[in-house]
């Protein structure tokens, strides 16, 4: 395919994806059920934080959660007294670290909330600055450090799937009711899709990536050729990039 074929593909699969329909296999399905601004971006972080593994699974770990916060998610975040052990593990995610999320959880909603958290930073510019200035003050929270492997750092190279995918959810405008558009100091166009197994062989079979590493070099590169189809809304493109792998032989 030429350049114009691929975007006329990639446009084509965007669309056939995002919809409704998606919402119903997908981890995303669970903050859909709140309509209180906090309730969803809260469910939406903790949801897509373990969204590692079989979707089947992530939602059912999710579902332990929204249990765990009596399905109250921001009232809980805010009165959380920590407790002693709680009964949760998803694959290397524990009860040790869903404690220290939710206590660093409350003290971000205690300065202004999940979304100022992820305010410009200083010096790095764009969507990589915001996650690192999140990080810095997610893990200003007293924690043990096998938790900080669950807030991955694009410094490191991470390709920070998860925070990607958490910040397409809470950004990116949709006008067919997937994604939630409630955070609006934040552009579209600065998204970054959720670089997983499925995108990034896609991505390389359709020659949108040459590097070999599924790390946030390959993300830059991957970015810089949709923001080519779509310079306003690059994030689109992972309905297609996803869709093709996961629902296609």
């Amino acid at each position: 395919m030429n350049k114009a074929e691929l975007q006329e593909y990639l446009d084509f699969k965007s669309k056939q994806y995002n919809t409704r329909d998606f919402i119903d296999s997908d981890p995303i399905k669970l903050p859909h059920r709140f309509t209180r601004k906090e309730d969803i971006e809260i469910v939406a972080f903790l949801v897509s934080t373990i969204a590692w593994g079989n979707r089947t699974m992530i939602i059912r770990s999710g579902e332990r959660i929204l249990n765990i916060m009596g399905n109250d998610p921001y009232n809980f975040v805010v009165n959380y007294e920590s407790t002693e052990h709680l009964d949760f593990v998803h694959r290397t995610f524990n009860g040790i670290d869903l404690d220290f999320f939710f206590r660093s959880l409350k003290n971000i909603y205690a300065t202004g909330g999940l979304e100022k958290a992820f305010s410009n930073h200083s010096q790095i510019d764009g969507v990589k600055g915001r996650i690192v200035n999140f990080r810095d003050q997610f893990l200003a929270t007293e924690h043990e450090k096998r938790s900080e492997k669950h807030i991955s750092n694009p410094i490191k190279n991470s390709a920070c799937k998860r925070i990607n995918m958490f910040l397409r959810w809470m950004v990116r405008e949709d006008k067919n009711g997937v994604d939630f558009g409630i955070w609006k100091s934040i552009s579209t166009s600065e998204l970054h899709i959720p670089l997983d197994v499925h995108t990034s062989r896609n991505a390389r079979e359709l020659g949108l990536i040459d590097r070999k590493q599924d790390d946030w070099k390959a993300l830059e590169e991957l970015m810089i050729n949709l923001q080519e189809f779509d310079s306003k809304d690059p994030s689109k493109y992972d309905f297609a990039l996803f869709g093709i792998g996961a629902f296609e032989k």
